[in-house]
Formats: C-alpha cells, structure tokens, sequence
C-alpha cells in the first residue's frame, strides 16, 4: 500500500478509538450542578407526561429553552432513567458534529482535511469534558456545524433540501441555547459572502425563506414559553411577578446576559477565552493561534471564510459579554478544528508543529502522573488496559507512517489525548464523583431505606433529587412535623443542623455521615491527598422521629 492509503486507514482507526474515548465517560455519576439540575428536570417531565412545562426544586424554572429536555425525555423513555441515558442523545448529537464537520471540511478542501479536522474535534480537551459533564453545549455543537453546512450546500439554488435542512437545525440550535446561536451560523454565512465580496448572493431570497422556516419552526419551543409563563402573570419567577417567557427567551436570556442587564448575572473579561483555549482546544490551541495569524496574513489567498468568519465573530462576542462560562466555547470548536486542519496539512516547514506537539505531548504526561501521584486515584483493569493499548498505539505508529512525517506527530498527539482522557473518565473522575454528597446519599437510600421519606433540610442537591427512586420532599417547619407524626423521615443536612432539629423536639438518629465536595470545582487542596481533608465538608444523614433523645453516634 501507498503512503496515503496507510495514513487513511490510521486516521479511520485513530477516530473510531477516539470515538470510543468519548464514550468512556458515559457511566460516569452525573455531577452537580447543572447535569443533575437538567437531568432531574427532564426526569420530571416524563414522570408526569409533562413536556412543556419545566420545574426544578419545585418551582417553574426559567432558564434554558426546551430541545434538550425533549432528548432527553426521548432517552429517558426508551432507556429508563439512567445516567446513560441522560448523557447519550448529547454525545450523539456532538458525534453528529463530528460528521458534519467532517463533510463541511470535505467540501471546502478535500478528504484528508476532513480526517484531520474531526480527530482534533474529538481530542479538544473541553469537548471531550463535555461528554462527560453534560450541559448543553454538545448539542448545541452538533445543530451548528449541521445548520451551516446545509446552508452552504444551499447556495446551489433558490430552493432545495439544504435549505430546509439548514432552517431546522438552525430553529434547534435556538431551541437549545437561545438566538446567540444565530451569530456563529449567520456569522459563518455572511462573513465568507462579504469576504468574497457575493453580495448578490448574500441579499439572495433563499435567506428570506430560511428565516420564514426557522420562525416556523420554533414556534414549538415560543407555545411552550407563552402557556407555561405569558398566560399566567401571577407566577414569581426571579423573585417578580408579570414575567415574560417569550421576552426572556427573545431578549433578557441573551441580550440581558450580554449587557449584565437581566436576572442572571456575571462578571465578564475580555481575555477570558483567550487563555481559555489554551486548556479547553488543548492539545491543539497553539496550532489554532497560529492558524489565525497566518490565515490573516494569507487572507488574499484564502480557499473559503466560513470558518474564520463563523468562529472568531463568536469569539469576539463572548469575550465581550459580562457573562463567560469556558464550555460557551465549544460550539465553535468544529470551525476551529477546520482552520486548524488545514494550516497544518499546508505547512511547509512542519519543524514548528513538531517540536510544540512533542511538548505538549510531555506537557499532557507529566500533568497524567503529576494529578496521579497527588490524588492516588484507585486504578482498575479495564482503564490500564485501554490506557497500554493508547501507549501501544503511540508505539507503534512509526512504523506504519515512517520518522519524521507530519502524519506521526499528528497522531501520536491523538494517541497521547487518548491516554490522558481515558485517564480522567476511567480512573480519575469515577474516583472522584465519591465526594459529590447527593448522588452518594441517594444511592444509600435506594439501598438501605426504600420508601422512606427523604429531604435535604436547609439545602440543594439535584444529584439527590436525581438518583433517588422516591420523589424528593420539600418540607417546611411545619411541613416536617405532619411528616414526622406519619413515621420516621430521613433529612440530609449539615451536622450542625441536628442540635436544632432537637432543640425543636425531634429525635435525631445519625444513619451515616458522607463527605461532601463540589466537583466540577476542582482546585489543588482537594486534589492534594493529604490536604483533602480539609477541603472537604460533611453531610449528615439523620433518621427523624417525634421525641427527644441524644443523637446516636
């Protein structure tokens, strides 16, 4: 076989264990808090036939539009109510991403640029993060790169599938994080047609009649808005009576958080996503700045302005905004991973590419062993055998694409975020959802007191509102004493809750204490095994009858 057809067959089997990578994290505890927040809100939603409405704690919840609800219901239904089942129709959907990126890059250049562009999305450390952390970004991923693709395919004439096709996905991409999601789509669009200076093209009809069907085809998700908030006035949502879900879902859950204006609220600065990507697109964001610069001092001979356009005007409005979170930028990252594809497949002199992967390669295994050695994580079989098989990979590509080439530093930086992230979603992170209080407690519950009434006094957790089997209660002073005169109640709350709860005449039984750690919020004292301790809060799970009697130890 020739050169390319060998480095062909690499590529396909880099991405299917890529694939699989991204898998990995499927089982893994959904974490606090918006997972389980978005979880538990779907879990409602099917529980009681209810898919309009959204709650959470009790309360109607205005927040998120609904597409991802209605997956998730979707998933819920066919597999029951399962952290598989809440985390799969995401990672599909982003997996969808990964095809559509993939003919978008094909379309544009050719196939080996398409090859390249989806193992540097599927390696994208926050993307891979997000399969695992669930939220709505993966979906939002997916619906992107597939409206933009379908649009550009659209050119061809006035109408045609592609149009359709780019519409709905563009009104599902709205359904799941608001009309933001029109800038990196329209941005895409427009961008490469004023570039080119197609300005019959970019006033064409068919962007009419896109917009007709995308109004159109929202109008599940604005019926949704109206009769759960518009019709009824008197509800407090934000602490407020009279609001609008319509207008939050149009202006205050975009515009608001842009300006620092509506009920949710941020602190933005301007070069938080510059030195974000330097982790989130690790192990490739030095290729990415680099791809910017030169495609800048290139542009005249630029093949297409779609991706440039499409990614850096998104770039700029989140930097821009007052309200940042870093995963906001995963939705660009398919435009990116084009840009990045095809600077370094046009590279000539790859000595920069090589000497910077080699050392984030070193970077990324010294950061495995440090977070190893400072955590003692407990390893099973199954994640040492994939992470030997990553390794073996990385061994064992020279000889299939020769010393030196381009090819085998690409994919040996593939091989090396396939060790590192089969780390972190095997041994790393199931070690770690241990600490997360909720979801732990549930399990005890389901385990040891099936039946029994359970709330968390004075406190929050949607893991435990999740995982449990029973609906979680929502007491109040008076509340938890009928349910107290009816048998005992187990409360989850904080040991210094308990001297209260019998100073009010309960008896007070200490079933089990659990450890208790926000962990998406990792930081170096909890990762630190012997300063822990320290980081760590405790959660009591007491057993609630009439009467007063010492707490039992």
């Amino acid at each position: 076989m020739n050169s390319d057809s060998i480095e062909r067959q690499v590529s396909l089997l880099i991405i299917g264990l890529l694939i699989f990578m991204n898998f990995t994290g499927l089982n893994i505890t959904i974490m606090e808090p918006d997972g389980a927040l978005y979880a538990g809100i779907a879990r409602h939603m099917v529980q009681h036939h209810d898919y309009w409405n959204l709650f959470a704690g009790g309360h109607d919840w205005l927040d998120k539009p609904h597409f991802p609800f209605w997956m998730m219901c979707l998933s819920f239904k066919l597999f029951g109510f399962t952290t598989a089942a809440y985390k799969l129709p995401a990672i599909l959907f982003l997996l969808m991403g990964a095809g559509y990126t993939y003919l978008f890059a094909r379309s544009l250049y050719n196939e080996k640029v398409a090859r390249w562009a989806v193992c540097i999305l599927l390696t994208a450390e926050h993307i891979v993060i997000s399969n695992n952390d669930v939220r709505a970004e993966p979906y939002l991923t997916g619906l992107i790169i597939a409206a933009v693709y379908h649009l550009y395919r659209s050119q061809r004439s006035v109408f045609n599938y592609h149009v359709v096709l780019g519409a709905l996905f563009t009104a599902c991409a709205i359904m799941t994080k608001g009309i933001f999601a029109l800038v990196p789509i329209g941005g895409a669009i427009a961008g490469h047609l004023a570039f080119t200076r197609q300005w019959k093209q970019l006033l064409h009809l068919r962007w009419l009649l896109a917009a007709v069907l995308v109004a159109l085809f929202i109008t599940p998700e604005l019926y949704a808005l109206y009769q759960q908030f518009d019709l009824h006035p008197e509800k407090t949502v934000f602490g407020r009576t009279g609001v609008s879900g319509i207008r939050f879902f149009f202006w205050d859950s975009q515009f608001g958080r842009f300006a620092n204006t509506g009920p949710i609220k941020g602190n933005g600065d301007p070069l938080f996503f510059f030195h974000t990507v330097l982790w989130a697109f690790l192990p490739w964001s030095v290729m990415l700045y680099a791809a910017v610069v030169v495609f800048f001092r290139k542009r005249r001979l630029a093949v297409e302005y779609y991706c440039i356009s499409g990614g850096l005007l998104t770039f700029a409005l989140f930097s821009l905004s007052r309200f940042q979170l870093p995963h906001y930028l995963n939705i660009i990252f398919p435009f990116f991973a084009i840009i990045t594809a095809q600077y370094v497949l046009g590279l000539e002199r790859p000595q920069f590419f090589r000497v910077t992967q080699y050392i984030i390669m070193v970077i990324m295994a010294i950061a495995m062993v440090a977070i190893g050695t400072l955590y003692l994580p407990i390893l099973n079989y199954y994640a040492l055998f994939c992470m030997l098989l990553g390794l073996l990979l990385f061994l064992l590509l020279p000889r299939w694409l020769g010393n030196g080439t381009v090819g085998l530093v690409f994919f040996r930086t593939c091989a090396a975020s396939l060790v590192l992230n089969i780390f972190l979603n095997l041994v790393l992170y199931p070690d770690i959802i241990r600490y997360q209080s909720g979801s732990t407690v549930a399990r005890h519950v389901n385990r040891y007191f099936p039946g029994v009434p359970v709330d968390y006094w004075k406190g929050q957790s949607y893991s435990l509102e999740f995982y449990l089997r029973t609906p979680l209660q929502r007491y109040d002073s008076a509340g938890l004493r009928r349910a107290v005169a009816n048998g005992p109640v187990l409360l989850l709350t904080a040991p210094e809750q308990a001297d209260t709860l019998q100073q009010q005449g309960y008896s007070c039984q200490l079933v089990k204490e659990f450890v208790q750690f926000y962990v998406t919020r990792l930081d170096l004292r909890f990762i630190n095994h012997k300063t822990r301790a320290s980081a760590l809060q405790r959660r009591w799970l007491l057993l609630v009858q009439p009467g007063r009697m010492a707490l039992a130890e």
